[in-house]
């Protein structure tokens, strides 16, 4: 994404140099602690994953049969307090607060694309921007814009804040920046296959994590927001039905059926896997696939300069019907690892801990 709105707009989209990481299964404590706080256990199972709807995204064809073992999952997209926590133990800097690498930057636009100016070569992410009326949805940059200074903690830009917004989802950190997290805390990403697992809430085949209707009705009869998501007239007009203008905290509205909350829109959460826009027609292909951890190589064909992407999975409150509706458990896209936005963010798991043999070290 970010390589098309430097190649098509000029703007000054840059990437900073990531930090090495690698998709690692955490590894096996001494004894099982009991259940982590904030998580909750998910069974495996098997489940078809994809879809073969009419709504669905190529991407997102052919469904298939698929089984994962269970597994512990954050009842929660990640906070900006427990963010915080780890960055004052660590010291960590985020991606979008280092200075971006030209010579990393010009591997994942189009040739000839020219070098920005130094003055502009600075630390920053993107921000969402209304434009002022409609726009064409086949161009992202007409509602993103590169922001120097946008980092987690000022996720609009200079002058904005997360003080007071300890519940809500950190937002502008890489998939580099959440595998930094996750094994400070001694978890990891979760695979796709995990996810949308979860994400269905025991739910067989269903359009959404609760059931077939996006506004289903409540107890007093009248439809209910399940989820935050854009109404209004996408990108430029939003009319803040569900109560929201932009991301909202954690546990704003009814967790799905394994009492996972957000696993439709609000921010998106970056998974471990690689991203290849048709994974799932080789997975397909194979019959039940068991425990995927995505493919080996990354390709989008939509973004062919871009050599390395990973799978974001939930939507965000930026999902709109009429764009991409991305608030299904089978949506997918694909991120650049080194990106971070005013809408992704990310949550943990972690696999069950056995007790090792008794006199081992």
């Amino acid at each position: 994404m970010l390589a098309r709105v430097v190649g098509r707009t000029g703007l000054s989209v840059v990437f900073s140099t990531a930090l090495a990481g690698v998709f690692a299964p955490m590894s096996l404590a001494r004894q099982d602690p009991g259940p982590p706080a904030g998580m909750v256990w998910i069974v495996g199972g098997e489940f078809t994953m994809g879809s073969d709807d009419e709504w669905a995204q190529p991407n997102e064809r052919p469904a298939h049969r698929v089984r994962v073992n269970g597994f512990w999952m954050d009842e929660t997209a990640v906070t900006n307090a427990q963010f915080r926590e780890f960055i004052e133990a660590t010291g960590y800097v985020t991606t979008a607060e280092r200075k971006p690498d030209w010579e990393e930057i010009k591997e994942q636009v189009p040739p000839g694309t020219p070098k920005p100016d130094d003055s502009v070569l600075v630390p920053g992410s993107l921000v969402f921007t209304a434009p002022e009326g409609a726009v064409p949805l086949n161009d992202m940059s007409g509602w993103w814009a590169w922001v120097p200074g946008a980092s987690w903690r000022q996720p609009e830009g200079p002058g904005s804040t997360i003080d007071g917004k300890d519940n809500y989802p950190v937002v502008q950190v890489s998939w580099d920046d959440a595998v930094a997290y996750a094994k400070w805390a001694g978890k990891r990403l979760p695979t796709e296959a995990e996810w949308e697992f979860a994400a269905r809430g025991g739910l067989e085949g269903k359009r959404f994590p609760w059931g077939d209707e996006l506004m289903p009705k409540g107890a007093n009869g009248k439809p209910r927001h399940m989820a935050n998501t854009f109404q209004g007239r996408f990108p430029f007009e939003s009319t803040n039905e569900d109560g929201f203008a932009g991301v909202a905290p954690v546990k704003s509205f009814p967790p799905n059926g394994y009492g996972l909350y957000d696993m439709a829109g609000n921010v998106w959460n970056w998974c471990g896997d690689l991203y290849r826009a048709d994974v799932h027609v080789d997975a397909a292909s194979r019959g039940l696939c068991e425990n995927p951890a995505g493919p080996g190589t990354s390709f989008d064909p939509t973004d062919p300069y871009v050599p390395v992407k990973r799978v974001i999975k939930g939507g965000s409150f930026l999902c709109h019907v009429s764009y991409c509706e991305s608030y299904r458990p089978s949506a997918r896209r694909g991120t650049p690892p080194d990106t971070g936005s005013s809408h992704v963010g990310f949550r943990c798991a972690r696999d069950v801990r056995r007790p090792e043999p008794a006199g081992s070290e």
